[in-house]
């Protein structure tokens, strides 16, 4: 049986994937009034030198940014190598 987050509850755990200073430190998952989103946090200091995490929420149902992938690699000028009308599924 698999785990299914109840409803204002979620899960945090270290990114281990993190490469930039700008990636956070901390991925999961939020479920909201039934609806599931992305959680990332990033620890941060005040002026004071108190430290914080600052969160970010993103719906899991959102599509990707337009070209958020394709922009480092394909020219704007150039179509992409492939159309999603291309993929049979």
């Amino acid at each position: 049986m698999s785990y299914e987050q109840k409803d204002l509850t979620g899960s945090l755990f270290r990114n281990k994937r993190k490469e930039k200073d700008t990636h956070p430190e901390y991925t999961g998952s939020v479920t909201l009034n039934g609806e599931q989103y992305w959680l990332s946090a990033w620890l941060k200091k005040d002026k004071h030198s108190e430290t914080y995490m600052s969160l970010a929420l993103k719906p899991k149902d959102e599509p990707p940014r337009q070209g958020a992938r394709l922009s480092a690699q394909t020219p704007k000028d150039e179509k992409p190598p492939f159309d999603d009308a291309d993929i049979p599924f």
